[in-house]
């Protein structure tokens, strides 16, 4: 995962652009099922129109004394992005009204965009700024800003039960190099794709989508929201999961939901700590998942959630924030979570009253399933819960075991006839 976001992230990307179809070639590479889809600049999507397509070419700033300075093919970021066209030569202080950095933070570029007012600007570390002497400075902005389309990739993986029931995952390729904010979300994804795509009989339909930010997202809305809100089931906007730091989960806005349920589940029996963020808190895709009208269960898991970071929007989010231990392990985490979906049946007791499990070879204070409890212990408090309502990741989450725990204990209780499963079909379960 680490060599392709190495790969990936010096690509100038935008919301609409050549970068954006840069990304989705090396994912399709990777992910050859990819369908790689445009929506023509102009096209009406809900409230909003899709944006004319940016590319840039080069940009830079050469000072008095000669000297380039803030070099967009040094660094995309210090482009704002969806600047118009320039070739000019000003002073420096009308140069200052296009210039952007950070005085807390002298020594990073600040990632700053104007996709929707044409306008035009640079971002420099505040400590180059504040070197700028008076005089003319040449501005060259090589851009182009026409009639195009945005671009975005979809993947449809079709359940082995026949269910058109689905399981969301939702990822952005729009920021330009900035790792833990971008990089990190799309090749966790394409990970977790080539697990789905290994995993035989899959109950659930899998739609993966790669997105710009925000437009993207209506965009795709617009199209297919009414079959995602009839099938969806659960869904994940997975971003920023690439860092050390803890992790993070913002809820659907109802925050109990099987997404959320899934996740909270993953989380508490993998991780020492994380950090739960209200539905207020919101500020990516999700909450046009969640939008009314939409009511599409997407939470979203993050490791250092957005904006609540040092490194947030800047030349500092870059690969020496990232690991490959901490993608692997965000990898692992969500692989769990689809996981606990996958594995989400309904169970009713075969005894009435309490079973009896010494004759089963079942009742011994040192036979254990991978459980600090004796198995009988587990066994008789999962079958007080199997009434032939509740879900397997309910009872779970009731007694207080992981899936994975439950998972073998319920094979073992199967097997002795003490339960049996009455609902495996997913059109019935959500």
């Amino acid at each position: 995962m680490y060599d392709l976001a190495e790969e990936l992230f010096p690509i100038p990307r935008s919301i609409t652009g050549n970068g954006v179809r840069q990304t989705l070639s090396i994912i399709k590479r990777e992910l050859p099922l990819l369908k790689i889809r445009e929506i023509d600049s102009g096209t009406k999507v809900f409230d909003w129109d899709v944006p004319l397509e940016w590319n840039c070419n080069d940009a830079y700033i050469i000072t008095p004394e000669g000297k380039k300075i803030t070099h967009f093919l040094k660094n995309n970021l210090h482009l704002v992005g969806y600047s118009v066209p320039v070739n000019r030569t000003i002073s420096l202080n009308e140069l200052n009204d296009h210039l952007y950095s950070l005085p807390s933070k002298e020594n990073a570029i600040p990632y700053v965009t104007s996709y929707y007012k044409k306008n035009w600007g640079f971002c420099i570390t505040h400590k180059e700024r504040e070197l700028l002497k008076d005089g003319q400075y040449k501005v060259v902005i090589d851009s182009t800003l026409e009639k195009g389309s945005l671009t975005y990739g979809e993947i449809i993986i079709p359940s082995d039960s026949g269910t058109e029931k689905e399981v969301f995952l939702s990822t952005y390729i729009c920021h330009p190099s900035m790792a833990n904010n971008e990089i990190s979300g799309p090749v966790v994804t394409i990970s977790l794709v080539k697990f789905i795509l290994k995993n035989r009989d899959r109950r659930y339909k899998y739609r993966i989508i790669f997105i710009p930010e925000t437009i993207g997202s209506i965009a795709y809305l617009s199209m297919n929201y009414s079959e995602m809100k009839r099938n969806i089931v659960a869904g994940f906007n997975i971003t920023c999961v690439g860092d050390s730091r803890s992790y993070s989960y913002i809820p659907t806005i109802s925050g109990d939901t099987l997404s959320d349920n899934a996740l909270k589940h993953t989380l508490k029996h993998n991780v020492d700590n994380y950090i739960t963020y209200s539905y207020m808190d919101r500020g990516s895709d999700e909450r046009q998942y969640n939008s009314p009208g939409i009511d599409i269960p997407v939470a979203c898991f993050c490791r250092s959630k957005y904006g609540e970071y040092p490194e947030y929007h800047t030349s500092l989010d870059n690969l020496s924030l990232l690991s490959p231990d901490s993608l692997y392990e965000s990898y692992i985490l969500l692989k769990k979570t689809i996981l606990c979906i996958e594995d989400d049946i309904v169970l009713k007791s075969l005894i009435l009253c309490e079973p009896n499990l010494g004759k089963r070879g079942l009742y011994s204070n040192i036979s254990q399933v991978n459980s600090r409890r004796p198995i009988s212990k587990n066994i008789l408090d999962i079958i007080s819960y199997c009434n032939g309502d509740r879900t397997l990741l309910e009872v779970a989450n009731i007694i207080d075991i992981s899936m994975s725990e439950i998972k073998k204990i319920a094979t073992i209780m199967i097997s002795n006839k003490l339960v049996e499963v009455c609902n495996n079909n997913v059109n019935d379960l959500y």
